[in-house]
């Protein structure tokens, strides 16, 4: 399946300095690919405030995310529309536009999730839509997915900037010693910071994805 992805920054209107927010969102985006390489389009600044992307499955989509989302300094924060479907993009001779209904799915998704912070659930930031060509083994997918998507934002959301910066580290296997040495604080301290995070869950789900995305 393909994962049309939409992302945009939430609360964009009330940063003092919003250029900066998009360039710490490319930033994070890059520094994911370099670490993992799963995206088949990395998220890119298309108009506004919005990002797009595609990814080859949702593991690899959900994988790469959490890592841009755990890069993200502290006032900087996105929403995520994710999108399963077909992609049929429009060549236009110099460049091709994104459509198709996993697009359609996933601007559906990220008005979904935002209406979602609105009510019910203020630090959700992710959701998942499924185009309506998808049969149901598909659809089962997707709602397994969207539930643990919607509890990991819940976790992420809560974290402070260095809970974040040490589970992305756990996440791409770097010791607690190493991430003690980078952040200037006992090993002790990181241990305590990644346990009153839950970081624990994060990681053992981002491996589970990983190796999803390499069966």
């Amino acid at each position: 399946m393909t994962v049309a992805v939409i992302a945009d920054i939430v609360a964009s209107r009330l940063l003092d300095d919003r250029a900066g927010a998009q360039r710490a969102i490319a930033e994070a985006v890059a520094d994911a690919e370099r670490a993992l390489p799963l995206a088949a389009a990395p998220l890119t600044a298309v108009v506004g405030d919005e990002f797009q992307g595609e990814y080859p499955s949702l593991s690899a989509a959900l994988a790469s995310l959490l890592l841009v989302r755990l890069a993200l300094p502290d006032g900087v924060d996105c929403r995520f529309g994710l999108g399963v479907g077909e992609i049929r993009p429009i060549d236009l001779g110099e460049r091709t536009v994104p459509e198709g209904p996993a697009w359609w799915a996933a601007r559906s998704a990220i008005e979904h999730v935002e209406r979602l912070q609105q009510r019910a659930a203020p630090l959700a930031r992710t959701w998942i839509a499924l185009a309506e060509e998808e049969d149901a083994a598909v659809s089962e997918s997707v709602s397994l997915a969207t539930a643990y998507a919607l509890s990991r934002d819940q976790l992420v959301s809560a974290m402070s900037e260095r809970s974040r910066r040490l589970t992305r580290g756990r996440c791409l296997g770097r010791s607690q010693r190493d991430l003690a040495e980078a952040e200037g604080i006992s090993q002790s301290a990181v241990s305590q910071a990644l346990a009153a995070a839950g970081s624990a869950a994060l990681v053992e789900g981002f491996e589970a994805l990983v190796i999803g995305v390499r069966a």
